[in-house]
C-alpha cells in the first residue's frame, strides 16, 4: 500500500505539526507533502532529511516565509497536488489539506485540527483591529467568502475525519455536516516532569496571532504590576503585543524543547485566553506540574480539571483574568504534582498511535482496502 502524507504547512511548529510528527512515525516510509516548507524554520528537522514535496506557492516570491501573501492561492495550490499514485491519503489540515484531490478507489482520512477558523465562527477575530478595515478588509471578506464555499466542499469529498476534540467535532457537525471521530492529539511526556521549586513567575505559551487573545493576558497584567508574566511564541502579532506590553511581561519569542521545559516546569502557573480547538500547551503545562488558569471554553474543558489541574474564568476580557489571577493567589491551593501529571497522561503519544491507527483501519476496510 502506497501512503501520503499531507500538512497544511512546515514552517512554525505547533500542536498540528506535533500530530503531523506522529504521523511520520506512524507512517515511516509514507512519501510527505505540504503546501509550503520554510528549510531554515522550525520544522527544518521535524522530517529527518526525507523528501517533501512542496505546491507551486513554494517558487513564488517570498512563497515559505510569507505564505500569509499568497492564502487565497491555497485553495487551488492544494488541488495541484498529484495523489494519484496513492492508495491512502492521510492530510493533518487547519487549513487546505483536507481538499486534496482523490478518485473512488483511494481512501482519504483527514485529522481536522480546526475548520478554517478565520472563514467560519471566527472571521470577527480576524477583522479585529485597524489594518484590515477600507478596501483591505473587504477584500478579505471576499476572500473568506469563497474560502468558506470551497471549505465545505472539500470537506464533503474526505472518507474518514477525525479530530482532536469534542469542541472540534460540534464546529465540523455545524460547519461540515459531518461526523468525525474525536482522538485527542498526541504530547510527548517523556521529558516532562516538574521542578524542585517553582518561580516567581505567570507563563503563556502561544503563537501569536490574534484569535490566541495573548493580548487579554498583557492588559490583565498592566493591573497587576506586582507580578510576572513571560511570553513564549512568535508569529505576526509579535512586534505590535511587544509595543503594548507593560513593563512587567517579558518576551522570549521561540524556545527549544528543552528551554521550553525548564519555563514549564518553574512556572507558578500557565494562563490561557484562546477559546482553543484542544491546546497541547496545556497538558505540556499541567505535566511539568504547572496548574492551568484557562478561559472557561472550548478545548481547554476538556484537558483541564478544575479544582484539581487548575481554575477558569468565564469572559475573555482582562478583568476577569486579573480576577482569576488574584483568586489563585488569595486562596492557595495544593495542587499535587502527581494529579497534574496523571491528567496529561490521558493525552499521550501511545493512546493516539493506537486510537488513529485504529482509525485508519476501519477507514480502509469500510472502503474495501483493508
Amino acid at each position: 500500500m502506497r501512503v501520503a502524507i499531507l500538512h497544511d504547512r512546515l514552517v512554525e511548529f505547533g500542536g498540528g505539526e506535533q500530530v503531523f510528527q506522529s504521523l511520520l512515525g506512524m507512517w515511516p516510509r509514507a512519501d510527505l507533502f505540504t503546501m509550503v516548507r520554510d528549510p531554515k524554520g522550525h520544522c527544518a528537522l521535524l522530517t529527518d532529511g526525507r523528501k517533501v514535496t512542496t505546491s507551486f506557492v513554494q517558487g513564488l516570491p517570498f512563497g515559505a516565509r510569507h505564505y500569509r501573501l499568497y492564502l487565497p492561492l491555497m485553495p487551488f495550490a492544494v488541488e495541484q497536488l498529484d495523489f494519484s499514485d496513492y492508495d491512502l491519503v492521510l492530510s493533518s489540515s487547519y487549513a487546505v489539506a483536507k481538499g486534496a484531490l482523490t478518485g473512488p478507489d483511494q481512501v482519504h482520512v483527514s485529522y481536522i485540527h480546526s475548520p478554517l477558523r478565520y472563514a467560519w465562527d471566527m472571521q470577527a477575530e480576524y477583522f479585529r483591529g485597524s489594518k484590515r478595515r477600507g478596501l483591505r478588509g473587504l477584500a478579505a471578506r471576499l476572500v473568506l467568502h469563497y474560502w468558506r464555499g470551497w471549505d465545505y466542499r472539500s470537506a464533503q469529498s474526505v472518507d474518514s475525519m477525525a479530530c482532536n476534540s469534542q469542541f472540534v467535532a460540534r464546529r465540523i457537525r455545524k460547519m461540515y455536516r459531518r461526523e468525525a471521530a474525536v482522538i485527542y492529539p498526541p504530547v510527548d511526556l517523556s521529558d516532562l516532569a516538574p521542578a524542585d521549586e517553582r518561580g516567581n513567575y505567570f507563563l503563556t505559551v502561544s503563537r501569536l496571532v490574534p484569535y490566541k487573545r495573548v493580548d487579554v493576558i498583557l492588559e490583565a497584567f498592566r493591573g497587576l504590576p506586582q507580578e510576572q508574566l513571560v511570553v513564549v511564541g512568535d508569529g505576526p502579532e509579535a512586534a505590535r503585543l511587544a509595543r503594548r506590553a507593560p513593563p512587567n511581561v517579558t518576551f522570549l519569542g521561540w524556545q527549544t524543547r528543552e528551554q521550553l521545559i525548564s519555563l514549564y516546569s518553574r512556572a507558578r502557573a500557565f494562563l490561557y485566553a484562546a477559546r482553543e480547538d484542544f491546546g497541547i500547551s496545556l497538558v505540556e503545562a499541567q505535566a511539568c506540574g504547572a496548574p492551568v488558569i484557562a478561559f472557561r471554553g472550548g478545548g481547554a474543558l476538556e484537558t483541564v480539571v478544575e479544582g484539581i489541574t487548575g481554575l477558569f474564568y468565564d469572559e475573555q476580557t482582562p478583568t476577569a483574568l486579573g480576577d482569576a489571577i488574584r483568586r489563585f493567589e488569595s486562596a492557595p491551593h495544593a495542587w499535587v504534582a502527581v494529579d497534574l501529571l496523571a491528567q496529561a497522561r490521558r493525552f499521550s503519544k501511545e493512546r493516539f498511535a493506537s486510537e488513529f491507527g485504529y482509525h485508519v483501519q476501519q477507514a480502509l476496510a469500510e472502503h474495501g482496502n483493508s
